[in-house]
C-alpha cells in the first residue's frame, strides 16, 4: 500500500517541485498581475508570465525537446523569425511623416542610443563585483535594453546571450511600461519651465512620394554601410513601404493586425520558457534589472541634451523635451512628452513633433543592434 501511495506521489508534479521553481511561478504571476491589473505592456507580460508559469512546472515537459515551449522557441526565437516579423508589423504602422517633416529629429533618436553604448562599458565594469561574469557579447545584449525596443532586445540577445533572454527581455519590456514613470523626472532636471513651456511651429505636409521613397532609401542605405542591422531594417522597411505604397492594403492591415497578434503571443510565450529557476535565479539577474534602468535613464537624458543643443543653434523654436522621445517606445515615449508639455504650457502640443524622433529611435536601436552584432557578433 505504501508503495502504490510512493509511487502516486513520485508521479506528481509535487514531488518534484523546487523552491526555485515556485519563486519562479510566482514571478509569473507578477507579471500576469502587472499585465492585467496594472495594464503595464499586456500584449507581451501576460504570455511571458503565463509562459514563465507554464516553464517551471515539474514534469510537464514543456521546456524540454519536443515540448510546445522548447519548439516554440526554437522554431520562432532562436531562429530570429518572431522579432523580425514583429519589426514587420511595427513598419506597418509607422507614419515618417514627422521625421521627415523635421530630419533634424533624427539627431535625437541617435543621441537617445548613448545609453546603449553607455552600458556596454557598465556591463563590463561589473566583473570587477565578484559573483558577475558578463563576456562582451553578454554585455552587448544587456545593452540593448536602453534602447527601449523590446523586439530588437530579443534579437540580439537570442543571437549573443540566448541564456540571458529571459531576463533581458523581461527588464526591456518592463521599462518600456514604466516610461511614463520614469521619463519625467529626467526631462524635469535637465530642462526649466522656459524650456518646456516652448511651442513648435506646424509640421509640414509630406508627400506620398517622399514616404513610399524614405524606406527604400534607408534600406539601401543600411545595405551598404550596416549589412548586419539589415534583418531588422529589411523588415521594418518592407512593413512601411506596404504601408505607403497603398496597393496591398489586405497586406497592410494583416501586418498591422492578425499576424503581429498572433506572433506576439508566440513571442511571449518563448520568452516566458526561458524565465525557468536555473537560469534565472542568479546574481547576474540583478545586474541586468539594474543596468536595464541606467541605460534607460541615460538613453532619455542623452536625447534631452542633445535637443537642447539643437535648440541653441536652430532658428526655429524647438522643444528639448522632444528629445526624450528619441528612445523606441513608440508611441508611449512620444505621449509622455506630450503631456509634460501640456503641463507646463496648455497650448503646447507636441505628440506630432516627438514622433519624429520617436520613430527615428526604432531606426536607432536596429542600427545599434547592428554595430554590435558586427563588433560582438
Amino acid at each position: 500500500m505504501f508503495e502504490r501511495f510512493l509511487t502516486l506521489w513520485q508521479s506528481t508534479a509535487l514531488s518534484a517541485f523546487t523552491w526555485g521553481q515556485a519563486v519562479m511561478m510566482l514571478v509569473g504571476a507578477g507579471l500576469l498581475y502587472l499585465a492585467i491589473a496594472k495594464k503595464f505592456e499586456p500584449l507581451l507580460l501576460l504570455p511571458i508570465g503565463f509562459g514563465a508559469v507554464l516553464a517551471n512546472i515539474p514534469l510537464a515537459g514543456f521546456t524540454e525537446p519536443g515540448g510546445l515551449l522548447y519548439l516554440i522557441y526554437e522554431v520562432g526565437i532562436a531562429s530570429g523569425v518572431f522579432p523580425l516579423l514583429i519589426f514587420m508589423g511595427v513598419g506597418a504602422m509607422t507614419d515618417f511623416g514627422p521625421l521627415l517633416a523635421n530630419p533634424r529629429t533624427l539627431l535625437l533618436g541617435a543621441a537617445a542610443q548613448f545609453g546603449i553604448f553607455a552600458t556596454l562599458l557598465g556591463a563590463i565594469a561589473l566583473n570587477m563585483i565578484p559573483g558577475f561574469d558578463f563576456t562582451l557579447a553578454d554585455a552587448a545584449a544587456i545593452a540593448i535594453i536602453g534602447g527601449a525596443d523590446g523586439p530588437t532586445a530579443i534579437f540580439l540577445a537570442s543571437r549573443l546571450a540566448p541564456e540571458l533572454l529571459g531576463a533581458i527581455a523581461v527588464a526591456a519590456y518592463s521599462y518600456m511600461a514604466l516610461v511614463p514613470i520614469i521619463q519625467p523626472p529626467i526631462m524635469r532636471a535637465l530642462t526649466t519651465a522656459k524650456e518646456r513651456s516652448i511651442q513648435m511651429r506646424q509640421l509640414r505636409e509630406v508627400s506620398r512620394r517622399e514616404k513610399i521613397l524614405f524606406p527604400l532609401a534607408v534600406l539601401l542605405l543600411t545595405l551598404l554601410v550596416l549589412p548586419t542591422a539589415t534583418p531588422l531594417v529589411g523588415m521594418f522597411c518592407l512593413g512601411n513601404l506596404m504601408r505607403e505604397a497603398g496597393v496591398v492594403e489586405r497586406l497592410s492591415k494583416t501586418a498591422q493586425n492578425e499576424l503581429i497578434n498572433i506572433v506576439t503571443i508566440f513571442l511571449g510565450l518563448g520568452v516566458g520558457s526561458k524565465l525557468s529557476a536555473d537560469q534565472f535565479l542568479a546574481v547576474e539577474t540583478l545586474g541586468i534589472l539594474a543596468l536595464g534602468a541606467v541605460a534607460f535613464g541615460l538613453g532619455t537624458a542623452a536625447g534631452v541634451l542633445m535637443a537642447k543643443l539643437l535648440a541653441k543653434f536652430s532658428k526655429e523654436p524647438l522643444n528639448p523635451l522632444i528629445g526624450a522621445a528619441g528612445v523606441s517606445a513608440v508611441p508611449m515615449a512620444a505621449r509622455v512628452v506630450n503631456k509634460v508639455g501640456l503641463e507646463a504650457n496648455p497650448q503646447n502640443f507636441l505628440l506630432m513633433h516627438a514622433m519624429g524622433p520617436n520613430v527615428a529611435g526604432v531606426l536607432g536601436s536596429a542600427v545599434a543592434a547592428g554595430i554590435l552584432l558586427a563588433l560582438v557578433g
